[in-house]
């Protein structure tokens, strides 16, 4: 068996296997890969970072605005009931307190009805038909 020089030892990759590798810049290619992957992982990590950031600002904003919407549409609100107010109270139907608390009884009515259909809906928050899907399973 003759001795070879580092030049002509066969190179044998990590794996398990006792495959010389042909070419000596396969490992330089591997590491060259590497070194693009992880650069590659890098940028994408900062660009969801950044993204998260501005989706966050994003999200900031839209709150602020949907608060001031809310305080604009309540302000919107209390003049048409104040509209109808004065309506009643100008076609004489009834007096100056029993139409604030007409307006103020329909305004209860409404409230009463939203709270019975957000009451209702709440129930599908609990996500029913999952929780009996595993239970099914879990009893099978």
């Amino acid at each position: 068996m003759a001795i070879r020089t580092p030049e002509e030892r066969p190179v044998y990759s990590s794996a398990a296997s006792s495959e010389p590798v042909s070419n000596p810049d396969l490992l330089e290619d591997i590491r060259s890969l590497w070194l693009e992957l992880r650069g590659l992982t890098h940028d994408h990590l900062k660009l969801v970072t950044l993204e998260a950031r501005r989706a966050g600002r994003s999200l900031v904003s839209m709150i602020a605005a949907g608060v001031i919407m809310a305080v604009m549409l309540i302000s919107v609100w209390f003049g048409v009931m104040a509209a109808a107010a004065l309506a009643l109270i100008e076609s004489n139907m009834v007096g100056d307190i029993e139409a604030i608390l007409l307006v103020a009884a329909v305004n209860l009515v409404a409230a009463l009805l939203l709270f019975w259909f957000i009451r209702r809906k709440s129930h599908y928050l609990l996500f029913p038909e999952t929780i009996r899907s595993l239970r099914d399973k879990e009893i099978s």
